[in-house]
C-alpha cells in the first residue's frame, strides 16, 4: 500500500475519532496494525504522525467553536470569561506538568490492544450509567449559550482525566474528559464544550513539543516526513470539522449511550481477536 494512501487513511481516522469519544488514539493503532505495511521507520516516526495529525482537529475545533473563541479571546476582561480561561489554563498545566513527567520516567506510546479494548469497555459501561442516572435526575441541557461555570474541582479533575487518557490509549482524551464533567454533575453541553476548547492548546502543545524534539534529534528526519505530516494534518482538519458538526448536531436530540455501546462492542471484539491470536 503507497505512503500516501496510509496518510489518507490514518488522517479519517484521526479526524472523525479525535474528538468522538471513541479514543483515537486506539483506532489508529487498531488500524496501523492491520495494515499490510507501515510507513514508519520506527516508533518516533510513528508517535510524531500520530500527534502532528491531531492538530487538524484542532483547527477544525476553532472553526466550528470561533464565535466562542473570539469571545474568550476579547472579553477576557469580564470575570465570568476571565474565570473560565483561568481555571483552563490551570487544567492543561496539570495534563502538560504531568505529560512531561510521563516522558521523563520513560513512558511510551503502547502498542498492544489489549489494554485498548478494556479502556474502551470501562469507558462505554461509564457513558451509559453515567447518561441513565442524568435522565433520572432530569440534568436539562441550558438553552442558553452563556459560558459554563467551572469549578476548581471540575478544573483539576479534567486535567488528571487527560493524563489518564493518555496512559491508557481507549480511554479517549475527549471521553474521559466528558465522563468525569457529568459526572460531576455538568450538563453535557457544558462538558463537552469545555473538553473541546481544552483540547486545542492541549493538543497544539504536545505537536509543538513533538516538532521541537524532532528538530533537536534529527531535524533531516522531519523534513522528510514533512510531506506526509502536512497531508495527514489536511485531511485530518477536514474530517474532523465534519465530524465535530455532526456530533454536536446529534447531541441536541440525543445522548452519549450510543457511543457507550459502540465502546462495549468493539472492545469485546478486540479482546476477541487478540485470544485468537493468542491460541494460534
Amino acid at each position: 500500500m503507497p505512503d500516501w494512501l496510509q496518510v489518507i487513511i490514518l488522517g479519517i481516522i484521526e479526524g472523525i475519532t479525535e474528538f468522538l469519544p471513541i479514543s483515537s488514539t486506539g483506532h489508529l493503532l487498531l488500524v496501523e496494525q492491520r495494515l499490510p505495511e507501515t510507513m514508519f521507520e520506527d516508533d518516533g516516526a510513528r508517535e510524531r504522525f500520530m500527534v502532528f495529525i491531531q492538530s487538524g482537529a484542532v483547527l477544525a475545533v476553532i472553526a466550528v467553536f470561533k464565535e466562542r473563541v473570539r469571545e474568550l479571546i476579547t472579553q477576557w476582561r469580564q470575570t465570568e470569561v476571565r474565570d473560565y480561561l483561568i481555571k483552563m489554563t490551570v487544567t492543561f498545566l496539570i495534563t502538560a506538568v504531568g505529560g512531561l513527567a510521563l516522558k521523563a520516567a520513560g513512558w511510551e506510546l503502547p502498542n498492544n490492544s489489549v489494554p485498548i479494548a478494556w479502556a474502551l469497555l470501562i469507558g462505554g459501561v461509564l457513558f451509559i450509567v453515567i447518561e441513565q442516572r442524568n435522565v433520572k435526575t432530569k440534568n436539562a441541557e441550558k438553552e442558553n449559550g452563556s459560558l459554563a461555570t467551572i469549578s476548581w474541582t471540575i478544573a483539576v479533575a479534567f486535567g488528571l482525566a487527560q493524563l489518564v487518557a493518555m496512559v491508557f490509549p481507549g480511554a479517549s482524551r475527549s471521553g474521559t474528559t466528558i465522563l468525569i464533567g457529568m459526572a460531576l454533575d455538568m450538563r453535557r453541553g457544558e462538558a463537552v464544550e469545555y473538553s473541546f476548547l481544552l483540547g486545542v492548546p492541549t493538543l497544539l502543545a504536545a505537536g509543538i513539543y513533538q516538532l521541537m524534539a524532532a528538530i533537536s534529534e534529527d531535524g533531516s528526519a522531519l523534513v522528510a516526513e514533512a510531506p506526509r505530516l502536512a497531508l495527514g494534518t489536511v485531511v485530518s482538519a477536514i474530517t474532523a470539522f465534519a465530524a465535530v458538526k455532526w456530533l454536536l448536531s446529534y447531541l441536541q436530540k440525543n445522548t452519549f449511550i450510543v457511543f457507550g455501546w459502540y465502546r462495549i462492542g468493539l472492545g469485546i471484539l478486540i479482546l476477541l481477536i487478540a485470544a485468537k491470536h493468542t491460541i494460534e
